[in-house]
């Protein structure tokens, strides 16, 4: 054990110089999936205990960006799908741990980081909401520049008809017709009412579990993210899994949709 544990720590090492010498992405997307499969890998005697342990390995992986430098940060907890489509134990569970998680690592006013939230808090309980709410409000004064985006009750296609109506809602204040509007539509116009609006698009969106697939996340803004899908459950994502993930990044030609 100790032999592997120093040869791990020497890898990292390299890994960690290797990536600190190539581009880094600004902002990394992060679906963290496969924390049941890991429960059950585990032998665990309930799947769910599973969310508890992924929500606090991001805990961990908040610590490698900050010793990289890498200052934006988006994790998937749970979409909108999840919240209508699980069983209500499962979901109320996951809640229940994200809580947690928020009250015990996020919300404090020492906090390393400031803290968003992507998504509907209407469809979210109550007590989830306000414990969002309040690691919003206990954060927003910090000024390291580390940003943490927490996507939850979050489908990127819903984000996406949000912003639409909102943009819809304010010209017509203004009096603008549809067609007007219509006839000048762009991007730029959109993008400001999206839930991460004043937030950089992820340059690499990382997926665990081995599924190869976004799931609705940031479908907007991940239009030319790129992509990386790890084999490794949520709970067992290393350093070391992530330092490659950030060296596959580095070593790609970004060509923004040519």
């Amino acid at each position: 054990m100790w032999t592997t544990d120093l040869l791990h720590s020497l890898y990292a090492g390299r890994l960690r110089r290797q990536v600190t010498a190539g581009p880094l992405p600004r902002h990394v997307g992060l679906i963290i999936d496969g924390n049941r499969r890991w429960a059950r890998q585990k032998g665990l005697p309930n799947p769910s205990i599973g969310h508890k342990y992924g929500a606090e390995h991001i805990a961990h992986v908040l610590e490698w960006c900050e010793g990289l430098g890498i200052r934006h940060v988006t994790v998937f907890l749970c979409s909108t799908e999840n919240l209508q489509r699980r069983g209500d134990e499962e979901v109320a569970y996951l809640l229940r741990v994200i809580e947690q998680m928020v009250a015990d690592r996020l919300d404090r006013p020492d906090a390393r980081w400031r803290v968003h939230v992507a998504g509907l808090l209407d469809m979210l309980p109550d007590t989830t909401a306000h414990a969002l709410k309040s690691a919003v409000e206990a954060t927003r004064a910090c000024t390291t520049g580390f940003h943490l985006t927490l996507a939850i009750g979050y489908g990127g296609r819903q984000e996406v008809i949000d912003a639409l109506r909102e943009l819809l809602y304010e010209r017509a204040e203004t009096g603008q017709s549809m067609v007007e509007l219509a006839s000048t539509l762009s991007v730029d116009d959109i993008t400001p009412h999206l839930y991460t609006a004043g937030q950089p698009d992820p340059d690499l969106v990382i997926r665990t579990s081995g599924e190869q697939r976004l799931s609705n996340f940031l479908l907007w803004q991940s239009a030319y993210s790129e992509l990386y899908f790890c084999e490794a459950y949520w709970p067992a994502f290393r350093e070391i899994d992530f330092l490659r993930a950030l060296r596959s990044f580095a070593a790609r030609q970004r060509r923004f949709g040519g």
